[in-house]
């Protein structure tokens, strides 16, 4: 599995947004509209931004939601609701394929996520939190060493006794359990 973090996921697109909205809002003294949002995605320096246009992009297409006032204006109070919910709840698979990959994670990372998301979310709620995404790694990783545990197990075991390849230190055969079990009668 990539370097599947949950803190850089969640933090990556906590900042990510939250630092989108910081610089869109100051670029236009009327508010942060739909229609500066629009414009902003055409501004060159925007896109050259570390965040590119990827947080703008889903505060216009996510304005009308995240407009809790329906003043036409996104303030920073509603744009911290969400990151509160973000926080609180997770985040839904459409916010993960369209946040996921300007939050710092890699494309594998992402991937992951995407083709676990039901495994991951284990209250079955339509989102991912960063405890079920911890959760989920820890999980993977038991999982990943029970396998190489038991490969090793399987490479070591000989299945005739006196293998000339078995060394008595490290190999057992499956005939030698048969005779253990004969001696004891």
């Amino acid at each position: 599995m990539a370097n599947l973090s949950a803190s850089s996921l969640f933090s990556g697109v906590n900042a990510g947004v939250r630092n989108s909205y910081a610089v869109l809002s100051n670029m236009y003294s009327d508010g942060l509209s739909q229609k500066n949002l629009s414009k902003a995605m055409t501004n060159t320096t925007l896109l050259q931004s570390p965040y590119g246009t990827t947080f703008a992009s889903y505060l216009s297409q996510n304005f009308g939601t995240l407009d809790k006032d329906g003043n036409g204006k996104l303030s920073e109070k509603e744009v911290n609701k969400l990151m509160d919910q973000i926080s609180n709840k997770g985040l839904t698979r459409e916010q993960v394929t369209s946040l996921g990959a300007m939050s710092g994670i890699s494309a594998n990372t992402q991937a992951t996520i995407m083709d676990h998301f039901n495994e991951i979310d284990t209250n079955h709620d339509g989102y991912v939190n960063s405890g079920e995404v911890q959760a989920y790694i820890l999980q993977s990783k038991l999982e990943n060493r029970k396998q190489e545990d038991n490969q090793k197990m399987i490479n070591r075991t000989s299945l005739f006794y006196g293998d000339d390849n078995a060394d008595s230190k490290t190999y057992t055969s499956l005939l030698s359990y048969k005779w253990m079990q004969d001696d004891n009668k």
